[in-house]
């Protein structure tokens, strides 16, 4: 399957009869649908480039894994990639969190967008970054309000990554 990318996003026009841009969508929840075009996340096309789901052309030139994780780490994307590819191979489906003030929505196995509400907020923070404590409170405080956990995604110098699941009590 062909993807063309410009601007940050890859688009997958779907031609008459062809299933597989509409089957990525509805059965396995990448992208949204414009028109008669899939258009995909630099993170969602990373994923399924580096999965041989998908070639991306950037202005007729194929585009290479390692071009693509290039243009991630440019953007400071890289992080959030890890994370997502490590999420997705582990069965979840992932949509974006920022309406939450997260990087991600997570879906647990077997749930799906249309089909109920997210189960996660994923959260990624860096290891050696500082986190202020009206942050944190404020990131559980939304994913309480809106009855979702909040997963916190630690990534290491190592680009290992630990999770938390952080939950709201009341004393």
């Amino acid at each position: 399957m062909r993807g063309n990318l410009s601007n940050e996003i890859v688009s997958i026009k779907i031609e008459e009869g062809s299933k597989r841009p509409i089957s990525l969508h509805e059965k396995s929840f990448f992208g949204k649908i414009e028109e008669d075009t899939l258009n995909l996340s630099l993170i969602e096309a990373c994923y399924l480039l580096e999965k041989d789901r998908l070639d991306v052309y950037e202005d007729d030139v194929l585009c290479s894994v390692s071009y693509l994780i290039d243009l991630l780490k440019e953007r400071d994307l890289y992080g959030r990639y890890i994370v997502y590819r490590d999420l997705k191979d582990r069965g979840y489906v992932i949509k974006t969190g920022f309406k939450f003030g997260s990087d991600f929505r997570l879906y647990d196995r077997g749930r799906s967008p249309g089909k109920g509400h997210s189960d996660f907020l994923v959260k990624i923070i860096y290891e050696n970054f500082d986190i202020n404590a009206l942050d944190f409170a404020s990131y559980v405080r939304v994913s309480h309000g809106v009855n979702k956990k909040l997963l916190l995604a630690i990534v290491d110098d190592d680009l290992d990554i630990t999770y938390y699941n952080v939950e709201w009590t009341r004393p």
